[in-house]
């Protein structure tokens, strides 16, 4: 993997938004309320499909190259009329951020930014650098390659194919207009494929991408409207595995609620789907809060529980889903119900620097996995402002964080057994 010679210089936006760098200043990474100079095996280059975000009201922090402290650059150095913004970059996925972008807010009631996540990012050597790494070579989701004139062409296919299937006709759209990789993948009959089935939640996790209260950020896609029969999912399923190699169908995706409230037509699609083929992979993306749902759908066929969690402690836990009728001891009973069965359990592990390699996370992280014993751990950046959602877990900045690099390899090394990604495996073929 490429790094690069010598740190790359920071990275700003003018008011109209144009991305500039300042040479004056290398780039930073923020962790919670620190400021880092990253190494330069931290940072690799800009992964295709990325995408550079500006930050509104909120400054850019670079490195003095002199003194080596972090410094705050308040005015534009073309213009210093000209008001200046701070740059992110939102990563493509199978990438793990190692630092947030390094700002400081213009005041404390500005508003909070949309839901992505913003890693830091600086320029150099002629190209854009991030503080990340791979977590996953799995290319399932990988830009290159992908041919947007293809993915037309067989989407409409599809439709045309399905016309009385309504969750086709929402993967449709979610392929066409939100660019959904995982529906993009299914009208290309590759990998895994979405099965979208949950129009409510039980959760009002503060961070959620495809429901917000009015007057807060906008979600980033709109939920699922209706409830599709088990015929419906076990067709598309169906369609999915009878001609992917490894193929994975998954329950749980951004544009939906929880899947375990429709237990019922997910218990009758997996077992209408395991009538007809014991081919590949069927997953549930979940947040894991029914346990005796979990233990139906494992009895149907359910193959894998991935299960979502933004922090191991009860307390941060409960802060961010807000659960409605749950608790974070019934949380990790899913698990315990999905290891009794045999089956695969993965934690989708939010990561954001400062809070995920905070050392009391990280204690309470070793805790559950010796106690419960998932099998993956999924690195999967948290999408939400910083700012907000440390003021929302209530999370304290007393302890230097480990720093994710070191974060991961500690855990690598206390747990061996243990896998490491950012996807769904496929388990069969």
């Amino acid at each position: 993997m490429t790094h690069p010679q010598q740190l790359p210089s920071l990275v700003y936006a003018d008011r109209r938004g144009e991305i500039k760098d300042f040479p004056g200043l290398a780039m930073a990474g923020r962790s919670n309320r620190w400021f880092f100079k990253p190494r330069l095996d931290e940072l690799i280059a800009l992964p295709d499909g990325s995408d550079l975000f500006v930050l509104p009201g909120r400054l850019p922090i670079g490195i003095d190259p002199a003194s080596g402290e972090p410094a705050l650059l308040d005015y534009c150095p073309d213009d210093p009329n000209e008001g200046i913004q701070a740059v992110a970059a939102f990563m493509a996925p199978a990438h793990t951020a190692v630092y947030s972008a390094a700002f400081e807010k213009i005041n404390p009631d500005v508003k909070h930014l949309p839901l992505f996540a913003y890693t830091a990012v600086g320029w150099g050597e002629g190209r854009f650098w991030v503080s990340a790494f791979r977590s996953d070579p799995d290319t399932r989701q990988d830009l290159a390659g992908l041919n947007l004139d293809l993915i037309k062409k067989k989407t409409t296919l599809k439709l045309k194919k399905f016309p009385h299937n309504r969750l086709v006709q929402h993967l449709g759209k979610c392929s066409l207009v939100y660019g959904c990789p995982a529906a993009r993948n299914f009208f290309l009959g590759r990998y895994e494929a979405p099965l979208p089935t949950s129009p409510v939640c039980n959760a009002r996790c503060v961070g959620c991408i495809s429901l917000q209260p009015s007057g807060r950020c906008p979600s980033t896609q709109d939920r699922i409207g209706f409830v599709p029969s088990p015929e419906e999912i076990a067709e598309i399923a169906l369609s999915h595995l009878g001609r992917v190699s490894q193929g994975v169908v998954s329950f749980g995706q951004g544009c939906e609620g929880e899947p375990l409230l429709q237990a019922d037509t997910l218990e009758k699609s997996i077992r209408l789907i395991r009538k007809k083929t014991g081919r590949g992979t069927i997953n549930l993306n979940s947040n894991s809060s029914l346990p005796d749902a979990v233990e139906r759908l494992a009895a149907a066929g359910l193959d894998s529980l991935r299960v979502s969690l933004n922090s191991s402690r009860k307390g941060c836990h409960t802060l961010y889903y807000r659960p409605q009728g749950f608790n974070f001891k019934n949380v990790l009973e899913s698990i315990l119900v999905m290891k009794k069965a045999g089956r695969f359990v993965s934690l989708n592990y939010f990561i954001l620097p400062g809070f995920t390699d905070d050392p009391d996370e990280f204690a309470a992280l070793c805790d559950l996995i010796d106690l419960y014993r998932p099998d993956l751990l999924q690195l999967r950046n948290l999408n939400m402002d910083p700012d907000w959602y440390f003021a929302t877990v209530q999370h304290p900045a007393g302890k230097v964080p480990m720093g994710i690099p070191t974060w991961l390899a500690r855990l690598k090394k206390r747990f061996p057994d243990l896998r490491f990604g950012y996807f769904n495996p496929p388990l069969r073929n």
